[in-house]
């Protein structure tokens, strides 16, 4: 890919811009750290996750820092470049609540398929208990699977094992219990 510049076009910046809740000094600033950090102009799963490590050092947030890189790596090419970062961190950051959701959802969602399964809740519970150093063993298991059940019981409103997105946002939205429940309040804010 060669040396990349410090500096993004005008072009797209300004798309940028319209994608992002950053002002164009910020976004500028994004890319030179980026680039600053990741020379080739994108980052590798296993660097992603070596970066969450620095985050959590008292769990293992590897689990976890491979669902939220899959949600960043938007064209499933394995790699997250300057632009999937800056949409996926502006949403996370300053999105509005529709937005985080959305970003949520895409966490959830592990085989991108437009649904959460209780599986796939399970399996992000599950990494957010190692996050914080939460070890694994039975009955941890079981207040993970409760609390899987207990989020589909409040979202699958038609009762088809599987929460879609328009589910998502309107219990998780209109409840902010659900949103702590799914732990949204330390996993993306």
């Amino acid at each position: 890919m060669g040396k990349q510049t410090s500096k993004l076009s005008p072009e797209t910046v300004a798309d940028l811009r319209k994608q992002t809740a950053f002002t164009e000094s910020e976004i500028q600033q994004w890319y030179r750290d980026f680039i600053n950090e990741w020379p080739k102009g994108h980052l590798r799963i296993d660097q992603f996750e070596k970066m969450y490590a620095g985050f959590f050092p008292a769990g293992d947030a590897s689990t976890f820092a491979r669902h939220v890189f899959r949600a960043y790596d938007v064209n499933g090419d394995g790699q997250v470049d300057f632009r999937e970062f800056i949409c996926g961190f502006s949403a996370m950051l300053r999105g509005t609540i529709e937005q985080k959701l959305k970003w949520a959802f895409r966490i959830y969602d592990i085989d991108r398929n437009g649904f959460i399964s209780k599986s796939e809740m399970k399996d992000i519970i599950s990494a957010i208990h190692k996050i914080a150093g939460i070890m694994a063993n039975k009955g941890n298991e079981l207040v993970i699977q409760r609390r899987a059940d207990e989020i589909f019981q409040l979202m699958d409103k038609n009762q088809d094992e599987r929460i879609s997105l328009q589910e998502f946002l309107e219990n998780a939205s209109k409840d902010r219990s659900l949103v702590t429940l799914l732990e949204l309040e330390h996993g993306t804010e």
